[in-house]
């Protein structure tokens, strides 16, 4: 734990929050991608399943927790709740999510970190992490409307992984560790994905405008 990684649990956290408050004070889930919040449930399930075989702190196993039902409870709210389900973008959230499933589960298979269940699924979780945000990122495209809260969701989702690539170059030049070439290829991937949203974001914010995103 340095105080990058603290930085980028935050700001990973802090999306969240912003998102569930978006969600339970507006009773709105306009410009979230249902595709996007599936894919994290899958990501989150599938990564920490060593919550029952592995005990690292307390602070680890309660985020583990925290993500995967924070996640649970946002697609429950978009696919369940009587109001919050009506303000579903249905026709424009059209990404068809599960192709990206099996290509990043065969990846696993043939890259894991090491060959047993539980590191294929830690690696598969790393590489559907990497392009879970793609479905956003159309939804925002499509979105002649994009509200403040549903921007700074996604910007914090980005800056995470971004604090998250400053920690692995921290941890390189300061600790004694092996090369990790799974997350950090996948991080760099991830990130990338977020480096147009990231420039219209700023120059909004900068010249006091509306977000909007070329189509």
């Amino acid at each position: 734990m340095n105080i990058f990684r603290l930085a980028g649990d935050m700001t990973h956290l802090l999306s969240i929050v912003v998102l569930l408050l978006k969600i339970r004070t507006t009773k709105s889930c306009a410009g979230i991608s249902l595709k996007t919040q599936e894919l994290y449930v899958i990501v989150f399930i599938t990564r920490y399943l060593d919550l029952f075989t592995r005990y690292v702190s307390f602070y680890n196993t309660a985020m583990k927790l925290v993500f995967i039902g924070t996640s649970v409870a946002i697609v429950w709210y978009m696919r369940l709740h009587k109001v919050v389900k009506q303000t579903y973008s249905r026709d424009e959230d059209t990404f068809k999510h599960y192709l990206l499933i099996p290509p990043c589960f065969i990846l696993a298979l043939l890259i894991p970190l090491e060959f047993t269940v539980t590191e294929i699924l830690w690696s598969f979780s790393i590489y559907l992490e990497a392009v879970a945000i793609l479905p956003q990122l159309l939804l925002l495209q499509r979105s002649s409307n994009i509200d403040n809260l549903t921007g700074s969701y996604v910007f914090l989702l980005g800056a995470y992984r971004a604090l998250y690539i400053v920690n692995w170059v921290y941890r390189f030049f300061t600790e004694t560790h092996k090369i990790r070439w799974i997350p950090w290829i996948s991080g760099l991937v991830q990130t990338a994905l977020y480096a147009d949203f990231f420039y219209y974001y700023i120059k909004s914010w900068k010249n006091h405008e509306k977000l909007r995103l070329p189509a």
